[in-house]
């Protein structure tokens, strides 16, 4: 990642069931790839660490039997 610009770190949207952020780091051209499944591998090991679970959509089905 490069240094200058700093990291951008935003709330993006809130969702129904979410907070949705962005994360902008800058970096090289060829290091784009790999920078960003790091990155995402990264956050979502310290979201584990700190319990912080992510929500998704559910949807419960009730039949009459």
């Amino acid at each position: 990642m490069l240094k200058s610009p700093k990291i951008q770190v935003a709330v993006a949207e809130l969702g129904d069931s979410s907070v949705n952020l962005v994360v902008r780091p800058w970096v090289k051209t060829k290091d784009y790839w790999p920078v960003r499944f790091e990155l995402i591998e990264a956050i979502k090991n310290a979201l584990d660490e700190e319990n912080i679970e992510i929500p998704f959509p559910q949807m419960d089905v009730h039949t009459d039997k």
